[in-house]
């Protein structure tokens, strides 16, 4: 069994999951993602696994023993190497669960290091002098100091790690990793002298970086970061061959779901709707105090070959509505946008498309497939995705972070044409 799955990835969320698993198939894998721990046998001829997990932000002992327990799976499943998929800000809580669960991986599988690679140049998420960059700006002054539920309040990786992690971290520069694979080990070993255990943060801010970083350290047992280092050429050669596409019958309507408050979704909103699209506010104060519910949202929108709902909205505007509870507002908004996919899909629509993570997580959950087969990508690291038990339906999952101005045409396009993974 050894070594029949090249790559076994647990990711943080479940859009992290299809961001990993899209990169993955891109590289020529045969992926499958499962939303959970699986509890149905792999297909044959697997390549790569990506188990979605709900470890950002739940309790840090969950976090652990559940990233702990795929981890586990994984390895039994034979996967030749485990990935650690966060996503490229680094968003957790102050004290995890990035840290402990990458702590408990070292230990569990007694390994003395791995690499910390948020990086995802594509996306605008480099690393430069062991810190973070959003689009040239530092993590604690981009947008993500504002996140509701994860803010950032520092950009270098080792001040981070260090407030979650019993171990220490190594930088390298850019300098250090082109002096090539034997000096920078024997720079690794000297640390490893002082140190049991320990992480090295890398510098990373260009596509080809990637490939300087593999050519040393790729074939650790255990990688953990961001997609980057998953979509570099040197992930190539874990590839058996080629994953086939097939095409399915064409979509005719399409649901959208947005509920990111991020600047990317707000734009992609706004470009929608100044092409004409039809789209519907979903308001959460208005269903908190019951002027409006999901039978009336659904009625409001039913009939339509494409319709967006949307709870997204500016800064300003979402602190006023957290004054009636975060939790309580984020929780009914999620299961609303869920019970809107289930009608959806009950109804006949073949295409789901999501902006935003915790939304995905809502509404993948409700709809309750477990298995996905991994299509062509949107934008780098959303692709189509269509459920194992529901071979006619095409979902496109993104962090409200990722996409184009125009990606929920672009989703819609590209759902229509039929594609999926095989």
């Amino acid at each position: 069994m050894e070594g029949k799955i090249r790559v076994g990835c647990i990711a943080d969320d479940f859009t992290g999951a299809s961001d990993a698993a899209s990169f993955l198939r891109r590289q020529g894998m045969k992926t499958v993602l499962f939303n959970g721990l699986p509890e149905e046998k792999l297909p044959e001829n697997c390549d790569a696994i990506v188990v979605a997990l709900k470890s950002r932000t739940a309790p840090v002992k969950e976090a652990v023993n559940d990233s702990i327990q795929a981890l586990k799976w994984m390895k039994a499943q034979g996967a030749a190497q485990l990935y650690i998929k966060y996503c490229s800000t680094f968003d957790s809580t102050k004290e995890g669960n990035i840290g402990p669960i990458l702590d408990a991986a070292l230990e569990t599988f007694d390994i003395p290091y791995t690499l910390v690679c948020p990086s995802l140049p594509v996306n605008g998420r480099t690393v430069k002098e062991g810190s973070l960059f959003v689009n040239g700006i530092p993590l604690h002054e981009s947008h993500m100091k504002n996140h509701p539920l994860t803010p950032m309040w520092a950009s270098d990786i080792t001040v981070l790690m260090k407030e979650q992690s019993k171990y220490p971290c190594m930088k390298l520069s850019i300098q250090e990793l082109r002096e090539g694979k034997e000096a920078v080990l024997a720079k690794v070993e000297k640390f490893a002298a002082e140190h049991p255990r320990f992480y090295i943060v890398p510098d990373y801010y260009e596509d080809a970086h990637a490939e300087l970083i593999l050519g040393i350290f790729g074939d650790l047992s255990l990688m953990t970061g961001g997609s980057g280092l998953l979509g570099a050429e040197a992930f190539r050669k874990k590839a058996a061959g080629e994953a086939k596409e097939e095409m399915t019958v064409p979509a005719e309507k399409s649901l959208l779901l947005a509920g990111s408050c991020s600047k990317a979704t707000l734009e992609q909103i706004d470009t929608y709707q100044k092409a004409g699209g039809f789209s519907i506010h979903v308001d959460p104060l208005r269903l908190l105090n019951g002027e409006v519910t999901v039978d009336s949202l659904w009625e409001e929108g039913k009939g339509a070959s494409k319709v967006l709902y949307y709870s997204s909205d500016k800064a300003d505007n979402v602190k006023k509505v957290q004054e009636a509870g975060r939790e309580k507002v984020a929780e009914l908004l999620e299961q609303t946008m869920s019970m809107l996919a289930q009608r959806a899909v009950k109804d006949g629509y073949t295409q789901v498309i999501v902006a935003g993570g915790e939304t995905s997580g809502a509404v993948t959950q409700g709809l309750g497939y477990q298995s996905y087969l991994i299509g062509e990508s949107v934008a780098p690291g959303v692709p189509v995705m269509t459920p194992a038990g529901n071979r006619a339906l095409r979902l496109v999952l993104k962090s409200g972070n990722f996409g184009q101005p125009d990606f929920f045409e672009r989703a819609v396009k590209m759902t229509t044409e039929g594609k999926r993974g095989e």
